[in-house]
């Protein structure tokens, strides 16, 4: 036996691949391997004899067994390791290009339009504020005065995340705007302040224009002496920059819980041929809404109303970003189409910024 042990672990050892380490296996311990055709010789030893022939061939087996399974793991770990080798690529090397010479992988235009807005009112002096996707009903309703018989509310417009039964804590929501993110910033930060807020965020409603989730970037600015003259002129310098041309506006007043005075604001436009052309023509159109803070909003955000105030408003990125590259359906943004991105996307070094333009 110890000829066979020496015999078949020099063999196990010296297999080159798997598959010479499947014939080390049939030779040992297969049905017609060596070991095993010593193991069915023990009927016709006698009991003295098996008794001790029994436990050497059963742990020669054994051993045997072991090390084919050692050495088959070497392999695997050997040939993972000369695949890792080969099929290794420097991430840091130039994308490949595709067939007109450009790079295949591009920024979607949610993620340029959001750099675009940040970038300008980055120059503006407003620093960007995140917060949770998932709220509270008093973050995302109660604390921007939004009464309990509003609309919004409903189950109709809102996602309300399950509770468990008999869970009397106030109930969650995937939130319907960015404004939470202002009353936390109040919160943490007191006045003075200045601030946007883009992100995500939820509405149950789908057609060309709409969509379950969508993207919406919000500005809130308070100081001593802020008035709807600081708010108009940030909106139209805002605008022009985005643009890139002189964009005339229109403040309608309108009705919002958390601003008072609110004012929706329309841009001059043209519709030509089914497409709508910003900055020329005799048209108008509605792209967001905006006002003064409402008193209770500030002191749900801890600040003092008889101290403060200030101004607010709210834009859908992915609206402008319709606008501004002439895309007609809203709900191409997330049909994850390789050929809608490679047309409306953008270079991965397009990076917008004010004087190399956004």
């Amino acid at each position: 036996m110890d000829d066979l042990k020496e015999k078949y672990l020099t063999a196990i050892s010296e297999a080159g691949d798997e598959a010479a380490l499947e014939e080390v296996r049939l030779a040992a311990i297969g049905k017609k391997g060596e070991v095993s055709l010593k193991m069915r010789e023990l009927g016709k030893m006698s009991p003295e004899e098996r008794q001790e022939a029994g436990p050497a061939l059963n742990a020669l087996k054994t051993e045997i067994t072991q090390a084919i399974s050692a050495r088959k793991a070497a392999l695997e770990a050997e040939a993972l390791e000369a695949r890792l080798a080969g099929e290794w690529l420097d991430v840091t090397l130039p994308g490949r290009a595709g067939p007109r010479g450009v790079a295949q992988g591009t920024v979607h235009p949610v993620s340029q339009v959001w750099e675009e807005v940040t970038a300008i009112f980055a120059d503006l002096g407003f620093s960007v504020a995140e917060g949770p996707q998932i709220e509270s009903d008093w973050y995302n309703f109660d604390a921007l005065n939004i009464p309990d018989h509003h609309p919004a509310r409903g189950e109709m417009d809102t996602f309300y995340m399950t509770r468990a039964e008999g869970d009397d804590r106030p109930p969650h929501v995937l939130r319907t705007h960015t404004s939470p993110v202002q009353i936390r910033t109040m919160q943490e930060q007191g006045a003075p302040l200045r601030i946007i807020a883009p992100g995500r965020v939820y509405r149950a409603d789908y057609d060309q224009t709409h969509t379950p989730m969508f993207h919406q970037v919000e500005g809130l600015a308070i100081g001593r002496d802020i008035s709807m003259a600081n708010l108009k002129w940030v909106l139209e310098e805002f605008l022009t920059a985005f643009f890139g041309r002189e964009v005339k506006t229109r403040f309608r007043a309108s009705h919002f819980p958390f601003t008072e005075p609110s004012a929706e604001v329309d841009i001059q436009c043209s519709f030509e041929g089914g497409q709508v052309k910003v900055g020329e023509g005799d048209g108008w159109l509605e792209v967001l809404g905006s006002g003064m803070v409402h008193p209770s909003v500030l002191r749900a955000g801890g600040i003092d109303p008889d101290e403060w105030q200030g101004f607010a408003f709210g834009i859908g990125i992915d609206r402008l970003a319709m606008l501004k590259y002439g895309i007609p359906d809203l709900r191409a943004f997330f049909d994850s189409d390789l050929r809608w991105l490679r047309h409306y996307g953008f270079g991965a070094l397009d990076v917008p910024t004010l004087h190399g333009g956004v």
